[in-house]
């Protein structure tokens, strides 16, 4: 696979960019198992970004699915159309940027660069499953624990929307030009939020504002952030956010909603 990965890149005449993060999985194994893990039933409606030299699309054409693509790469969009053709429907844009059409499944190796903003837009849409590739400090980001270094803004959206688990490790040696880091497969299943908030608008407002604030103590960071005038009413504005489990931040969103509608 990984001398199919050089003739691609031969043929296609694409010079991989790190600034859109475009490393290339060599290893056909862990790309069977990443489709594998979607779980993709005939006629599931399958949604793939960055499809790249085709890896993951040549075998997601043979799921039964409805495959779209999403390509910003205008050398690598020319070789999944004229490849894929009519396997599939190809979109020719940022993915950030372009609406995603209705899915069920969504199966990517996820640009580096953009991870962040794809997963909280994929976290706003309906779907049965998630499995992406993503850089291994990233995938310990959706998971980490409370106290963790890693807990952020990323676990507790991901935590509130969805079961989100690290499926196996990728080296980096499975990549083609090799990145600087390991990437993680994970898997990211939507239910219903563990805990209820009176506001989910304030609720993911309040988890942005402490973690951009996270140096701060929960009172002085709402404040800086303008959601609060007096710490009077609201709990844990001693505590520090990432010390915080996800219902109790939820407890402060709810405080600070409270507040709002008294005013």
């Amino acid at each position: 696979m990984s001398e199919e990965t050089g003739r691609l890149i031969r043929q296609t005449g694409v010079i991989p960019r790190k600034s859109r993060g475009q490393n290339f999985l060599t290893d056909g194994r862990i790309a069977d198992r990443h489709v594998g893990y979607a779980d993709i039933q005939p006629g599931d409606r399958i949604l793939e970004i960055g499809p790249g030299l085709g890896v993951l699309t040549r075998r997601l054409v043979k799921t039964g699915g409805q495959l779209t693509c999403i390509e910003i790469d205008p050398a690598l969009a020319d070789y999944i159309k004229a490849t894929y053709g009519s396997h599939l429907t190809l979109i020719r844009g940022d993915a950030t940027k372009v609406e995603f059409p209705p899915f069920d499944r969504f199966v990517s190796n996820l640009p580096y660069s953009v991870s962040t903003p794809i997963i909280f837009k994929l976290l706003a849409q309906p779907f049965k499953k998630a499995v992406v590739m993503v850089q291994k400090e990233f995938a310990d980001r959706m998971v980490a624990n409370v106290g963790s270094p890693d807990y952020s803004r990323l676990t507790v959206n991901l935590f509130y929307r969805a079961e989100c688990a690290i499926l196996e490790n990728v080296p980096r040696s499975r990549f083609k030009p090799q990145p600087r880091v390991d990437s993680c497969l994970v898997s990211i299943v939507p239910r219903p939020a563990p805990f209820a908030v009176k506001d989910e608008a304030t609720f993911f407002t309040v988890v942005k504002a402490c973690f951009d604030h996270r140096r701060k103590q929960i009172g002085t960071g709402l404040k800086t952030a303008g959601l609060i005038t007096a710490a009077e009413g609201i709990p844990y504005t001693t505590d520090r956010i990432e010390m915080l489990r996800p219902a109790e931040i939820a407890e402060i969103a709810d405080a600070v909603w409270t507040l709002h509608q008294q005013a």
